[in-house]
């Protein structure tokens, strides 16, 4: 019995220093931790994003050129001006064939990411993925 009460004992002093050093961990929109939280965008409505191509001899063929994101909001009061971005061409499997990263605008609803000197094949683009943070 003495074995139990103190072995409950034990697991009751290490489950609360656990958790509270779980607790201790910070999580925000702008941090990350170990922990969940909900993230707010910085506008409400959706970005659409289309690339150019261009013929490249070098690889015998079209590759993506300039993407150009459209959508940007930079009026609101949760805008999404100055904040970095990141644009990656995918694959069918969803992998990266190429990112740029850059800075939105101060003003403006658009924005582009070059992707010419990537030499990411146009054939093989099957996606855009942009992320904004900050």
């Amino acid at each position: 019995m003495k074995r139990l009460l103190l072995a409950l004992g034990i697991a009751g002093v290490v489950f609360g220093g656990v958790y509270g050093l779980a607790a201790g961990l910070g999580v925000s929109t702008k941090t990350l931790g170990a922990a969940n939280s909900t993230v707010a965008a910085c506008q409400a409505t959706t970005l659409n994003v289309a690339y150019a191509t261009v013929y490249d001899s070098t690889i015998a063929g079209y590759k993506v050129g300039v993407a150009t994101v459209t959508g940007l909001d930079t009026t609101s009061p949760t805008n999404c001006a100055n904040k970095s971005f990141k644009v990656a061409i995918v694959n069918s499997s969803n992998t990266s064939l190429g990112e740029v990263s850059g800075t939105t605008p101060a003003s403006g609803t658009s924005f582009t990411a070059d992707f010419t000197s990537s030499n990411v094949p146009a054939a093989n683009a099957s996606g855009v993925h942009v992320v904004i943070s900050g």
